[in-house]
């Protein structure tokens, strides 16, 4: 019996877990998950969702964790592993457990990144392994001020919906697409909120200065204060007589401005957890490092999948620390890495696809914006357009900012290898067809704008519906596989996500399987 120790219970782990059910119920492995948390695995995507109201606790439910008790799996919450000793092949807790393995999977996932802000020293993370609470493995030597958050857990999640029902005033710090999305989904309850940001323009790594200008806009047009090139430097404090410790009271920038608020919510980024890997000698750059099916680069027995992951060929770098890349830090590629190591240490084919490239999407109500690929290529960079030059890029946009409608596509050859749609999305949902598809853009790319008028035919290259469209990213779910299980009997989104699992990660597609259960009654 091969014995399989699990450092991390979240979303990945349980996914991992679920796949080696079959080899554990036939008693070919032993399987012992150590999770820091006392909470059974949920969608961190959904959070934001959970701290604002729009979602139960119910709808985080992504595992069964009774199902794999049942099967002979040992379940460890609310225990951390501190420590991991190679030569002996076993694993310390901070309970004082020493659990040996034959095959050890890494799925300790990333933590929220803590500015360095004056009022705040001292409360990021040091790269050290502590045996501590398992409460405090995400604080620094002191712990965030009161008022100050990172969303990264239910217990954040809880404090930030108290102050969203309270109809408070947010301070949202960076403006990358979950601080949009939870500050318009926050906004729509009923919160003020303010977006900061160092900055010219919003989801700096997704558009480019067009797309970014018109979300900017749509965000103000929802109700949201935006504060560009503004640079946090430190956060003031306030005392009371009802409440004696330090709260938030107000961000400060670099030019002296001071932006009030209730709360503070840190939106900056993660850091993928590699100091456990990092204390026993294993490779780490910006992840742990692993090869394409999540081996370790320093250790067989050794795995790493999801946000701690970072996947590299071992054979190209001598030096770790100038390894390029870093995790994907998104849940579709993390499950599906756990879906091929379960198979690879159940013994079964391991199915070996290609990742496709990532397609942003910002699920808030009336800002439709998908985004996907190199935007970079300005139209009127020198080379561009260039005659003869088969890889030269070429640039299309179209924009119309009194209606917040704004379009960019590069091409290359023809193919579409970058996109931003705002404000339009059946032309969104075509692009993002044709961008994992690989397939070449019409010649006149201005039809693609006509697919959002109102006297819209059918879409000009393809059926977003197709059977073998993806309709649900994280999973990899087509409109086919849908289909099927409406056939089955399934009559609802719910119902949809419990047979296909389409839907169950960031939500961004659930309004197109609501589409398609609606198309599938009208005939």
């Amino acid at each position: 019996m091969i014995r399989i120790v699990v450092i991390g219970y979240g979303p990945v782990a349980a996914r991992f877990i679920e796949g080696m059910l079959p080899a554990l119920r036939a008693g070919e492995v032993s399987v012992t998950v150590v999770g820091a948390e006392t909470e059974d695995a949920y969608n961190r995507v959904l959070v934001a969702e959970y701290a604002v109201g729009r979602a139960d606790r119910s709808r985080l439910d992504i595992t069964d964790t009774a199902a794999a008790i049942a099967a002979g799996a040992e379940i460890h919450l609310g225990e951390a592993a501190v420590a991991i000793d190679r030569n002996l092949r076993t694993v310390r807790t901070s309970a004082g457990r020493c659990i040996p393995y034959d095959r050890l999977v890494l799925a300790t996932g990333a933590r929220a990144n803590i500015p360095t802000l004056a009022g705040m020293e001292r409360a990021r993370r040091e790269r050290t392994v502590r045996a501590e609470d398992p409460a405090a493995l995400d604080e620094g030597a002191r712990p965030l001020p009161s008022g100050v958050h990172a969303l990264r857990d239910l217990s954040d999640a809880t404090n930030v919906l108290a102050t969203v029902r309270a109809g408070g005033r947010i301070v949202v710090l960076g403006a990358g697409v979950l601080g949009l999305e939870f500050a318009l989904a926050a906004r729509e309850q009923g919160a003020q909120v303010v977006v900061v940001h160092h900055g010219d323009i919003p989801m700096p790594r997704n558009l480019d200065l067009g797309g970014g200008r018109i979300l900017a806009r749509a965000a103000r047009e929802a109700g949201i204060e935006i504060a560009p090139h503004s640079r946090a430097e430190s956060v003031l404090l306030r005392t009371d007589e009802k409440d004696p410790h330090p709260r938030f009271d107000a961000l400060v920038c670099a030019d002296g401005k001071q932006i009030a608020g209730d709360l503070l919510l840190l939106s900056v980024g993660v850091t993928a957890r590699t100091e456990l890997a990092a204390a026993c000698g294993l490779a780490v750059a910006a992840g742990i490092l692993v090869d394409g099916v999540g081996r370790s680069w320093s250790d067989p027995d050794v795995f790493a999948i999801g946000d701690c992951a970072q996947i590299a060929d071992p054979v190209a770098y001598t030096d770790h620390d100038r390894v390029p890349g870093a995790p994907s830090g998104l849940i579709g590629p993390g499950w599906r890495q756990a879906d091929a190591l379960a198979d690879m240490l159940s013994g079964r084919p391991v199915a070996t696809t290609n990742e496709r490239p990532s397609v942003v999407m910002l699920k808030a109500e009336g800002v439709d914006i998908v985004a996907g690929g190199d935007v970079s290529a300005d139209p009127w960079d020198e080379g561009a357009h260039t005659d003869g030059c088969v890889d030269a890029p070429q640039v299309t946009q179209w924009a119309d900012p009194a209606r917040g409608t704004y379009v960019k596509m590069v091409t290359r050859a023809g193919v579409l290898t970058g996109f931003v749609a705002v404000g339009l999305p059946r032309t969104g949902a075509e692009l993002t067809l044709l961008f994992e598809r690989g397939s070449e853009l019409p010649a006149d790319r201005s039809v693609l704008l006509r697919l959002d008028a109102d006297d819209a035919g059918a879409s000009v290259s393809a059926d977003p519906f197709a059977a073998d469209a993806t309709v649900c990213w994280c999973n990899g779910v087509t409109a086919g596989r849908i289909g099927e299980a409406v056939s089955e009997g399934a009559d609802s989104v719910e119902c949809v996500a419990a047979r296909t699992r389409a839907g169950t990660g960031c939500g961004g597609c659930r309004g197109r399987i609501a589409e398609l259960l609606a198309r599938t009654a009208a005939v």
